[in-house]
């Protein structure tokens, strides 16, 4: 006797063990990604904003204080203890970013509000580098207690879609000049003004602009032709020929003498690849010492202007790394706003605390979600 096929297939197999539970955890299914996906997404994140952990010790490491002071003691060392501290902060606070608010966006030194606190803070008459780390601190403080009580998450949901947008907009436009200044593209002219002109002297003829176009050109065609990791391998192709460039060209750091060099640090292989990183700046800061030297409203003004910069450049960076997920809601906002919002401020603290300057969400995040992250996985 003939038997009736049955009438529907068998249920897919679901993930088990710990691949389920981190499913189910960062939704990353719900979401329309996969294990893989947000692995490569992370990778790119990662590569896309380690920039971070050279840029951050050349703006605040290299600076004195008001006493004429270093970070760590002397300019020398202040660098690497910079760098340690720098890249260990990043990694805690894009961990609780990834963990709590679930969401494809990491954290680390905001650029910008580093210089802020280095050239408009740390160098005020007496000011020492612990007073204005201190101040970081404090506006972490003020802007994680709005974040508590609803102000900070009630004002982001008020501020209108299009302006939210435009913010994020303007943080992409800001990043890519530094991107273009760094490579040599545009440089500062003689007479010290914003740095608009082109080249060196007009000229493009340089190894560092070299390599920027190779990446640049890679991550393009790879990217149109919708190759899986595609800005990665630009990145990792941009660095082999830099380190093969400087190797047969000794190009250099650049300088007065050599203005074709490199701008941050020449690729040049460290005698050692492993160290034990100094943390010795953890901790070392005067959450009111300021206060002796400035004046109460003098650290009011200042707590201010970090509040409003860290402020709205959280609001554009959300959304623009939510939009290119496709996570906004029909009102432009991210899911788990208000968690988001925590991680972020209390990276201000962290920051402060860490004497790297406030951490905030990086706009490069978008990079990783470009190559399919969704989730706080990444």
């Amino acid at each position: 006797m003939a038997t009736s096929a049955p009438s529907s297939a068998p249920p897919a197999p679901t993930a088990s063990g710990f691949t389920g539970f981190l499913d189910r955890y960062f939704h990353i299914t719900a979401r329309g990604s996969t294990l893989g996906r947000e692995i490569r997404g992370g990778l790119v994140t990662f590569f896309a904003m380690s920039y971070i952990v050279v840029l951050n010790p050349l703006i605040i490491g290299t600076v004195p204080d008001g006493t004429g002071g270093f970070l760590g003691g002397d300019e020398m060392s202040s660098v690497a203890k910079v760098a340690a501290a720098t890249a260990l902060i990043a990694g805690i606070m894009s961990i609780l970013m990834g963990v709590i608010a679930k969401f494809p966006l990491a954290m680390a030194t905001g650029l910008g509000l580093n210089a802020v606190v280095a050239f408009s803070i740390a160098m005020l008459p007496e000011m020492t580098w612990a007073d204005a780390m201190g101040i970081v601190v404090l506006e972490g403080i003020i802007i994680l207690i709005l974040v508590l009580t609803g102000f900070r998450e009630a004002v982001f949901n008020a501020v209108p879609k299009e302006l939210k947008v435009a913010i994020s907009v303007g943080i992409g436009l800001f990043i890519t000049f530094i991107g273009f200044f760094d490579a040599g593209f545009v440089r500062i002219p003689g007479s010290q003004a914003t740095p608009v002109e082109l080249g060196i002297g007009g000229s493009l003829a340089s190894w560092p602009l070299l390599v920027f176009v190779i990446g640049l050109i890679t991550a393009i065609v790879l990217w149109i032709r919708k190759v899986r990791g595609s800005l990665l391998i630009a990145i990792l192709t941009a660095t082999v020929v830099a380190f093969i460039i400087e190797a047969v060209a000794h190009v250099g750091f650049k300088s007065g003498d050599n203005p074709g060099g490199w701008s941050l640090g020449a690729p040049i292989w460290p005698g050692s690849p492993v160290a034990v990183p100094d943390f010795g700046l953890l901790g070392q800061f005067s959450l009111v010492g300021s206060i002796d030297k400035v004046g109460i409203i003098t650290v009011v003004l200042l707590v201010f202007t970090l509040l409003l910069a860290d402020f709205f450049d959280t609001m554009g960076t959300m959304v623009a790394v939510g939009s290119e997920a496709d996570l906004l809601d029909e009102k432009g906002n991210p899911p788990r706003t208000k968690q988001i919002l925590i991680v972020d401020s209390v990276g201000a603290i962290a920051g402060g605390a860490g004497s790297v300057s406030s951490n905030t969400a990086y706009i490069e995040s978008a990079a990783g979600v470009g190559e399919g992250a969704r989730t706080g996985l990444a």
